[in-house]
């Protein structure tokens, strides 16, 4: 028996109480902790940890590169759930669900601060060409 339970990331926010809006609101993560400057969120499995970081511990805002994977059964089922709240976001902070060359296909959602936050569903296997 294994002893590993999950992996839940920490991302840092500089606001807290924006982003619990952001992930309760849009993506349907419920917060099951909440104490000043931290929160713990879970969306069915998937958990995640955020820190509030402000001043001289800020940390820089995202990059929009993948920070924050979660793997699903069914995208295209999770993208119908969400759709109306991601139809609130600018078009340019939704991408997907869409076939990836790697075999993934992905919904991709661009988080409070930058962050980029990936939704992906085993499609296939790839194989390498010589």
């Amino acid at each position: 028996m294994s002893n590993t339970i999950q992996i839940t990331p920490f991302m840092h926010v500089t606001d807290l109480d924006e982003a619990l809006r952001f992930f309760n609101g849009v993506l349907g993560f419920r917060t099951l902790l909440r104490a000043p400057g931290y929160a713990y969120i879970e969306r069915e499995t998937a958990g995640l940890r955020i820190m509030e970081s402000k001043g001289e511990y800020a940390v820089p805002p995202g990059n929009r590169r993948f920070a924050y994977y979660v793997d699903v059964r069914d995208v295209d089922a999770l993208y119908a759930e969400l759709k109306p709240q991601l139809d609130s976001l600018p078009p340019a902070d939704v991408h997907g669900p869409a076939d990836k060359p790697y075999g993934q296909r992905e919904l991709l959602v661009l988080v409070p601060d930058g962050n980029l936050l990936a939704f992906g569903q085993a499609i296939g296997s790839v194989v390498e060409k010589p």
